[in-house]
């Protein structure tokens, strides 16, 4: 998305939270009414919406005046693991347990409630990032093909991100970047995102024509997939650090 506000690294407001400095990133919505405030899903910043009325000034009042629920978002956030034999690793949302097996195939292979996978036991977590990347890869450029033609949009070109702030982008160019993680969540999550990047390319804002191509070339509830993404999208930030 493209509305993220920010001004230049030097000037970058920041909010202090149980010693920690994080940066504050406003956005002003034209459909906004009040002024909501949450933590990045891996805790790197706090995103603000305000009304195009409202002033910067009071945007960051408000985060300093809640700084007190700010640190307990950041107390609350998953300490990363290993990714190992006997762990458990989120794909397409369902859980399933790594399972080492020396003479399996090197290639994880996904099976209910199960990811078995041999080759050598040091080198799983680096083996399963490149899965996930290919899996992601192709789950996404389908999606995105998808949605481009129900958008009556060419399909651009798809990049597969690490941001660690955002989960999809849309460039100036019409390149769409989504963050491969989403292949961890369910797949109307990850639709979701696709969809949004989507419909940036017919309405490069978030006006009411954006919200409404979005409602109309995606199949489920943006409402539920974004709640989702509140509630569960920092536990796909843990695997892997």
């Amino acid at each position: 998305m493209l509305d993220w506000l920010r001004r230049d690294p030097v000037d970058e407001p920041i909010v202090e939270v149980a010693g920690r400095q994080i940066p504050v990133v406003i956005r002003r919505l034209e459909r906004a009414r009040r002024m909501t405030m949450r933590l990045a899903p891996d805790g790197s910043e706090v995103r603000i919406s305000i009304p195009r009325w409202t002033r910067t000034a009071e945007a960051l009042a408000f985060a300093q005046s809640r700084r007190d629920w700010l640190a307990r978002q950041v107390d609350a956030l998953p300490a990363g693991g290993p990714v190992g034999d006997g762990a458990t690793l989120h794909f397409r949302g369902e859980p399933l347990a790594i399972v080492h097996d020396p003479l399996a195939p090197r290639r994880p292979a996904p099976e209910p409630g199960v990811l078995r996978l041999g080759g050598p036991a040091d080198s799983l977590s680096p083996r399963l990032v490149r899965w996930l990347h290919a899996e992601a890869r192709e789950l996404i450029a389908a999606d995105l093909a998808e949605y481009c033609e129900r958008a009556a949009q060419p399909c651009p070109a798809l990049g597969l991100s690490s941001a660690q702030r955002r989960w999809g982008s849309c460039a100036h160019d019409g390149s769409i970047r989504i963050n491969w993680r989403l292949v961890m969540a369910p797949d109307m999550v990850r639709r979701s995102v696709v969809a949004h990047e989507v419909a940036h390319l017919v309405h490069f804002d978030h006006s009411p024509a954006f919200h409404h191509c979005l409602k109309t070339i995606f199949e489920g509830s943006v409402h539920e997939a974004n709640r989702w993404l509140k509630a569960h999208g920092r536990t796909i930030y843990v695997p892997f650090g």
